[in-house]
């Protein structure tokens, strides 16, 4: 497998935070130490109008990369809704990250989904095989 890719519905939110660019930024410049990840950009905030015809007041799309691969963050003015998606090539505790959102958003409900992205993945067979061959060689 290539990694897990975990994505949040965060309802009923503090309608503030859902407007605030430092609050979401703050949150992408976080969450990637929580976890043990490595930033490679800085995070990425931008607060959009969107369509008064089609009922949208817009929100913040936000995203930050990381080494193990990204974490983005969108939010929904008026719906009080956010939803927010960490994928990795490295494994992470979702409870973690979900308490963390939950707690940082007060949000009232939360729906979670877990996937596991390619697996079919190559891994690196080369350095199970020096581990296997080294373990071999002391037993015999």
């Amino acid at each position: 497998m290539f990694g897990p890719h975990l994505t949040l519905d965060l309802y009923e939110c503090n309608e503030k935070k859902l407007v605030d660019l430092n609050f979401i930024w703050k949150i992408l410049d976080e969450l990637p130490d929580l976890l043990g990840m490595h930033k490679i950009s800085n995070p990425q905030v931008v607060l959009h109008k969107g369509n008064p015809e089609s009922f949208d007041k817009g929100g913040i799309s936000a995203f930050i990369l990381i080494a193990e691969s990204h974490i983005s963050i969108h939010t929904f003015i008026g719906y009080a809704y956010a939803n927010v998606d960490v994928f990795s090539c490295r494994t992470f505790d979702p409870q973690e990250i979900e308490n963390y959102l939950v707690k940082r958003f007060e949000a009232k409900k939360v729906e979670r989904n877990l996937l596991k992205r390619g697996r079919e993945f190559p891994k690196v067979i080369e350095k199970a095989k020096q581990i296997v061959m080294k373990s071999r060689k002391k037993l015999y």
